[in-house]
């Protein structure tokens, strides 16, 4: 190999060298331009600006503990006891939580760390913050005035129809029409039992080891029905629903494996020499599944109502093309060697499918369907909130609310545990199916 030689192949791995880096280059500048782009498109800034930091943390707070409400009525001068603002949970007529004390004259509200509040005549509220004077909130003349020495404070905000005070020992917000006070709590309260019911404040071991609590009832028998007839947790409609989701998944995934499969012999080139029929088969497979399943959703939720069958024909149809698509990739790598030996014993087309095709088929069908039942159960928590059934529209109902978030976070865990038992089972009858071992 002569000198120039190399010199010609240096210069060839040399540009090739070049023009490898200048495309690398390029790539980084194209999306460093398209970052760019979608900062401003999608308007970052306005966004940050939008951000409202103390509803996040409110959100937060709400998602994990729950709120007493202390809410004085303006019109009537009447003051109400309830946790989380519901008639369910109010307190019996007389009594009231422990930290509130005085009369109908003034009320006097104990917060957390030292901050105080005090409900006197006049619908006039007094808030008590540590360290500083207090503040004084008058309903007059129809608008709310605030007595405030000095610059308003940060953890208060004014306005004549509304003021709302944030501090580390809880909520006010008062309007014209009442002052509500919200005092925070960890936990979920009357989970188990409401108010109103005689197993409230008793422990597991006095449910089964104490004396009679309600003298109608035995023990077990009434405090699980109090418990699964709670009024405000609602857990015997929540079961319901989750049964509802899973039975969705379930028929939706299933029955377009039994649709798909027989149709899937006719999109299979092997199975159908006919290209017009693989042709037309095929495309209809591909309009079904193009079809977003949120979209057939709403389309069938208008033909046949809200129900949760409407949402599992949702799943079936979207599933159909999927496993129509899937298992004729499947049929077209069979081995014609087996299903040649059923041919040799004298077995008819039919009986050549049943035990020359489908038992190469079945573990790969059995996986695909089971992965996408799994799969599922996490959709038919969406398709349940717009067709009215199952978790899905309990989740909506208590987003709608904006208020009961830690129910949104019930049913969040709820549906979590849900896709958990979901993909252990999948994976345990994939084992049982198919072999191998399940984690």
């Amino acid at each position: 190999m002569t000198a120039a030689t190399l010199a010609m192949m240096k210069d060839a791995a040399t540009t090739r060298l070049a023009r490898k880096r200048m495309a690398a280059y390029t790539v980084v500048v194209l999306i460093g331009l398209y970052l760019a782009y979608v900062f401003f498109a999608f308007d970052i800034p306005g966004l940050a600006q939008r951000a409202r930091m103390d509803n996040a943390v409110t959100l937060l707070s709400d998602s994990w503990s729950y709120k007493t409400h202390v809410t004085r009525d303006h019109r009537s001068g009447t003051i109400s006891y309830a946790i989380e603002g519901q008639r369910k949970g109010a307190y019996p007529e007389g009594e009231r939580p422990e930290w509130v004390s005085g009369n109908d004259d003034a009320v006097s509200v104990e917060l957390k760390n030292g901050h105080s509040l005090r409900l006197l005549p006049g619908n006039v509220t007094e808030y008590h913050y540590p360290g500083t004077d207090p503040v004084t909130i008058r309903l007059m003349d129809d608008e709310l005035v605030a007595d405030v020495i000095g610059p308003a404070p940060d953890w208060i905000t004014l306005n004549p129809r509304r003021v709302g005070i944030t501090t580390e020992g809880g909520r006010v917000t008062i309007t014209r029409s009442k002052t509500e006070i919200f005092r925070y709590f960890p936990g979920w309260e009357l989970f188990f039992f409401t108010l109103d019911s005689p197993y409230h404040g008793h422990g597991l071991l006095d449910i089964l080891f104490g004396e009679r609590i309600d003298p109608d009832r035995p023990n077990i028998t009434g405090a699980w029905h109090d418990f699964w007839y709670n009024p405000m947790w609602l857990h015997a409609k929540v079961a319901w629903a989750i049964f509802e989701t899973m039975l969705m998944a379930f028929l939706g995934t299933f029955g377009a494996a039994i649709i798909a499969l027989p149709l899937a012999f006719l999109a299979a080139k092997r199975f159908a020499p006919l290209m017009a029929v693989r042709f037309g088969m095929r495309r209809i497979f591909d309009f079904i599944r193009g079809v977003d399943g949120l979209i057939w959703t709403v389309v069938l939720s208008r033909a046949f109502g809200p129900g949760p069958m409407t949402g599992a024909l949702a799943i079936l149809l979207t599933d159909t093309g999927t496993f129509g698509k899937t298992f004729s990739e499947a049929l077209e790598n069979v081995d014609d060697k087996q299903i040649e030996g059923i041919a040799s014993t004298g077995a008819n087309p039919a009986q050549r499918y049943r035990f020359g095709v489908l038992p190469q088929v079945t573990p790969v069908l059995l996986s695909q369907v089971l992965y996408l039942f799994e799969s599922n159960t996490r959709s038919a928590t969406i398709i349940g909130a717009i067709t009215g059934g199952g978790i899905g529209l309990l989740l909506t109902q208590a987003l709608q609310t904006q208020q009961d978030w830690e129910e949104v976070s019930y049913y969040i865990v709820l549906v979590v545990l849900m896709v958990m038992a979901m993909d252990w089972f999948s994976g345990w009858l994939r084992a049982r199916l198919i072999g191998g071992k399940s984690d």
